[in-house]
């Protein structure tokens, strides 16, 4: 396997961020990108500079803390740079990060609406859902802490009244994410305006969960991971956002519980 030099790494940093930047992902300098080199190294877009206008002498090199190992005189790390390294962190699996403020996936991220509906086979097999991660102060521990959550269940979250963050194992993976993201939630902002989407049953969903496994996809996903629908729950796409898979790798008993006593209590016609 050919190694990339970090200068073609940098280059294609720039060429993503000009993508992000031309589809109005992000406005002036809103935004940023990450790519791991090893786990010692990796390389962020620098803070206070517009994504699509960067050359590769803009980009930082950083550490697994965020320490700055090397930048050009006037360049500093992403202010962002904590939660792109919780997500290394906890992902050994994941080689990129991109962070952005699509303007339909960042509405529904401001009137606190995940993206759950299972409107479109693409969408259900690529993302699954897209839960969001609880407010925080940009450039605190805030963020990381509320990414935390969700990081090993999605490959994509939304960050109230923020924006959205996606992460795969590769920069042009990430990317793509965060594409398919914003397509799914324009999708289902025009659905809404149309008088509300026509979902997909819960068995054409297990369906395209099916073709996800059977494509050996990489990645997080409900159809590989959701504890609620090991436990016989209903899965991410049907919980409006409610499931337990931001938890600890299983259902909440209280939610069985319910669950169950709603099954009875039907069965005795009360």
């Amino acid at each position: 396997m050919v190694m990339v030099n970090e200068y073609e790494i940098k280059k294609q940093i720039c060429d993503i961020g000009k993508r992000i930047y031309n589809r109005g992902m992000v406005a002036s300098n809103d935004g940023n990108i990450s790519v791991k080199l090893n786990d010692h190294e990796f390389l962020c877009t620098p803070t206070g500079v517009s994504k699509g206008f960067m050359t590769p002498e803009y980009i930082c090199k950083v550490d697994e803390n965020g320490k700055v190992l090397q930048a050009n005189p006037g360049f500093k790390p992403s202010s962002e740079i904590k939660m792109h390294m919780r997500v290394y962190k906890e992902r050994p699996d994941v080689k990129s990060v991109v962070h952005a403020h699509p303007m339909y996936a960042t509405s529904f991220a401001i009137a606190g609406i995940p993206l759950t509906q299972p409107i479109m086979p693409e969408a259900v097999i690529a993302l699954g859902c897209v839960p969001i991660a609880a407010y925080g102060t940009p450039s605190t521990e805030e963020i990381p802490d509320a990414v935390s959550e969700h990081v090993q269940y999605f490959d994509a979250v939304l960050l109230e009244n923020h924006g959205a963050l996606t992460f795969s194992d590769s920069l042009l993976s990430a990317y793509h994410k965060m594409e398919s993201v914003e397509f799914y939630a324009r999708l289902l902002f025009n659905a809404k305006l149309l008088g509300g989407p026509k979902e997909l049953s819960k068995e054409q969903v297990e369906r395209l969960y099916e073709i996800r496994r059977q494509f050996g996809m990489t990645g997080r996903h409900p159809a590989n991971l959701c504890p609620n629908a090991k436990a016989g729950l209903p899965s991410c796409h049907s919980c409006g956002g409610n499931c337990t898979c931001h938890g600890e790798g299983k259902a909440d008993d209280s939610a069985l519980i319910a669950e169950i006593t709603k099954k009875v209590m039907a069965q005795l016609g009360k």
